[in-house]
């Protein structure tokens, strides 16, 4: 049976298109460019931040966030970047009963602003916040507790077989992979996304396999 669900944030519930297009604006880079060079390094499984040292080679994120924030153009994420079935997903899978939780990478400013939102979740947690981040075992080891039960009642959603699918598994609860963002659709890892419980294209698609898989008992 399925007691909680947590999903991923960035690429999962939240659509990062308006926080990439501004990067490649402060860098004064073409968007299309940015974009194609961001779908190159992830499908060589580098780090995201290669694509920013590809245009900036001495690229800190550290320091652009700072000077981003000085300049008045700080990165931020608001209610019109959740995608459209976000919500309704959370709020249908917190009817049935379920424990509901965020648990993503994130910076600092992410935890107070996914409060903001009003979603129906009942945990949300950053990399920041927790100190650890994905794919690190201990992330994995902390939303089980937060979830409050055992590992392989626990369905962890999310877009990147990687960071996401993987560790989950790897720290025994159940996984799901949702393909949107970059990441879903460039990467393909058979041998994790075969031990997933479930693989969808929408996050309409998730409430109703959750109530069906525990009503059959689990």
């Amino acid at each position: 049976m399925i007691t909680a669900v947590f999903f991923d944030v960035g690429g999962t519930i939240l659509d990062e298109s308006h926080e990439f297009a501004a990067w490649a604006d402060w860098l004064g880079v073409p968007r299309h460019t940015f974009s194609a060079v961001f779908g190159a390094v992830i499908a060589r499984g580098l780090d995201y931040q290669e694509t920013f040292r590809a245009f900036r080679p001495d690229f800190d994120l550290d320091v652009e966030l700072e000077r981003r924030a000085a300049a008045g153009q700080p990165e931020s994420f608001g209610a019109a970047d959740l995608y459209p079935d976000a919500r309704g997903c959370l709020t249908a899978l917190r009817d049935q009963g379920l424990v509901v939780g965020l648990a993503g990478n994130q910076p600092a400013h992410a935890e107070a602003t996914l409060r903001a939102l009003d979603l129906s979740v009942d945990v949300i947690g950053t990399s920041h916040g927790w100190g650890v981040a994905k794919p690190a075992p201990a992330f994995f080891e902390r939303v089980v507790r937060e979830g409050g039960g055992a590992a392989s009642s626990i369905l962890y959603v999310g877009d990147r077989p990687d960071n996401d699918a993987r560790p989950a598994l790897a720290a025994g609860m159940k996984a799901c992979l949702i393909r949107r963002s970059p990441w879903g659709h460039i990467l393909d890892v058979p041998a994790v996304a075969e031990r997933c419980l479930f693989r969808i294209d929408s996050l309409d698609e998730l409430p109703g396999l959750v109530a069906k898989h525990n009503a059959a008992g689990g």
